[in-house]
């Protein structure tokens, strides 16, 4: 009888572990999401002259470390930095040509996708998988 509680117990555990660490994924997301909103409010400061952008910069800058923190506490650090500058400089790198009508070069371009490249290897096959 205990071994069967015992085992439900371990199902329940792990349960919930995949929800903590999904969570932490959905902070991650929101994290990358609002940083690419600090940075583009920051390029559309005119250098911290408009105020209105400016502020937009610290606050989405503050809430993305806040979400950021969050994460932390279930995606260890190497995997959580890795995911977020890779998809932070490809999403970067679409939003400044969309919006900003910047250019990327084909050496920037191969080094955006070595990036990712990286990001899938530190996330699929790293030490913490």
């Amino acid at each position: 009888m205990s071994e069967k509680i015992l085992s439900r117990a371990a199902a329940c555990g792990k349960k919930i572990f995949k929800a903590v660490t999904t969570m932490g994924y959905v902070y991650l997301g929101l994290a990358i999401v609002l940083e690419l909103c600090g940075t583009m409010c920051m390029k559309l400061s005119d250098g911290f002259e408009n105020k209105i952008f400016a502020a937009g910069t610290l606050i989405s800058f503050g809430v993305c470390f806040y979400f950021s923190a969050l994460s932390m506490k279930t995606i260890p650090l190497n995997i959580l930095y890795a995911t977020w500058s890779g998809l932070g400089i490809v999403f970067a790198a679409v939003i400044a040509k969309i919006f900003f009508h910047e250019t990327v070069s084909t050496p920037g371009l191969i080094g955006i996708v070595l990036i990712v490249v990286g990001v899938v290897l530190c996330n699929f096959f790293g030490e913490n998988h």
